[in-house]
Parts: C-alpha cells; sequence; structure tokens
C-alpha cells in the first residue's frame, strides 16, 4: 500500500516538474528582443524624470531661499554658509539632470 502512494507521490511530481519546464519555455522570449523593449521604454521616461529633476530643483531652490531668508532676518552669523549649501544643491541637480541627458545622448 505505501509502495502505491509513493509511485503516485513522484508521478505527481514528475508531472509537475514537466508542466514547469514547459510554461517556462513558453513564456520565454528573445533576450535581445526584451533588452531592446527596455531600452524604449527607459529613454521614453527619460525627458519626464529629466523634467522632474529640474522641478525638484526648483522646489528645493524655493524652500531654500525661504530658509535663508529666515536666517537673514534672524541674525544669524552662518547665513553665507547655509546659502551656499541650498544654492549648491540646486545647482547640482540641475547640472546632473544635463549631464544625464547629454552623456546617454536622449
Amino acid at each position: 500500500m505505501r509502495r502505491v502512494k509513493m509511485r503516485r507521490v513522484l508521478l505527481n511530481l514528475k508531472m509537475f516538474f514537466v508542466a514547469c519546464v514547459v510554461s517556462v519555455n513558453a513564456v520565454a522570449q528573445d533576450g535581445n528582443a526584451g533588452i531592446n523593449e527596455a531600452n524604449t521604454k527607459v529613454r521614453g521616461y527619460f525627458s519626464a524624470g529629466t523634467n522632474l529633476m529640474y522641478a525638484v530643483g526648483a522646489i528645493v531652490g524655493l524652500i531654500g531661499a525661504v530658509k535663508v531668508f529666515q536666517k537673514w532676518n534672524a541674525g544669524d552669523h552662518d547665513t553665507g554658509k547655509v546659502a551656499a549649501a541650498w544654492f549648491g544643491s540646486c545647482v547640482f541637480l540641475v547640472v546632473v539632470a544635463t549631464v544625464i541627458k547629454s552623456f546617454f545622448g536622449v
């Protein structure tokens, strides 16, 4: 009786394994086609991502301007350092977006 159950279990495992292999082969596609499709999709989103980085840079610039203005009105001595840090972060975002755009030729 145990042997019959064991054979059934082994037969079911074999059938499961064959079904998995067949389904994987049916879903697989050419590697070059997949890479080219991914390349096309990424290039399609690239200009939107660059514009998003410009927008984030503008928002960071506005927040930085308000913070520097508050420090300046409060009479803090490190206003120049804070202004340089905020300005540097805005310039960094814009430069990175532009360099990446030109580097990848998009």
